[in-house]
């Protein structure tokens, strides 16, 4: 069975993001056994004045499985955030198993992105849908997008992701086979939607950030002629940074 854990405001404005805590957690849990790593999700939520974000108001979605004992999951997590998370943080805990995930969730994810969402609110829907939901740290108020960067990974249309296994070393020039025979990307396509062929010659850089389309995790390339031939090369940051977020 795959979860789904998310963590928000785990930062400050002196620390790293709540996505490199994200990176840390996933492989301290794949490399202890915990569970297995598969991906790594940012979702950007509503920025307001009236929310108490610390840069970007972002929050992070990993997808496991392997898990043998989902209470030692959960005790791993919540150890790791109250060790790890920054002085003055609200760190939020979710974790759900993947397809009992309900639509509540879902829209609750949704809402995240465009009005300002209540800490009450959140304990209900997870109480009702039997979900894992724990404030950590500060005020606990990152408990609203945590439980939001579950909703919006499992409806598969929102975030971009900052790991998959052999994401940020595969770098040069590739065919589109080759890649998806390094990295376990499910759609490549060109920045007007339209397939990549599989024999098309890429140049990946080091900023390579597929982006969750269709419930499948995307490729996006920018398609570039020279000498009558055609090439492709990673789709801009603020291109990628824009659609998914």
């Amino acid at each position: 069975m795959r979860y789904l854990i998310g963590i928000d405001d785990t930062d400050n404005l002196e620390s790293r993001g709540t996505g490199h805590r994200a990176r840390m957690l996933g492989l301290q849990l794949d490399e202890n056994g915990i569970c297995r790593l598969h991906s790594i999700t940012r979702h950007q939520l509503f920025v307001s004045p009236l929310i108490p974000y610390t840069s970007h108001n972002s929050s992070a979605c990993l997808m496991v499985s392997d898990v043998g004992n989902k209470q030692q999951l959960i005790d791993y997590c919540r150890r790791f955030l109250l060790s790890e998370s920054a002085e003055g943080s609200d760190a939020g805990l979710c974790i759900a198993a993947y397809d009992l995930i309900h639509d509540d969730i879902v829209n609750w994810g949704n809402q995240a992105k465009t009005v300002v969402l209540k800490m009450e609110d959140a304990i209900e829907i997870a109480q009702k849908n039997d979900v894992y939901l724990e404030g950590l740290t500060g005020t606990r108020c990152g408990i609203i997008g945590s439980l939001a960067a579950v909703g919006l990974r499992k409806e598969g249309n929102d975030g971009r992701l900052l790991w998959m296994r052999h994401l940020r070393e595969t770098q040069g020039i590739f065919t589109i086979d080759q890649i998806l025979a390094l990295i376990k990307i499910e759609s490549v396509v060109d920045m007007e939607g339209f397939p990549v062929p599989p024999n098309a010659i890429v140049t990946l850089s080091d900023w390579s950030r597929p982006v969750m389309m269709n419930n499948k995790i995307t490729l996006i390339l920018q398609k570039y002629s020279s000498n009558e031939e055609t090439y492709y090369t990673c789709a801009p940051k603020e291109y990628i940074k824009h659609i998914s977020g």
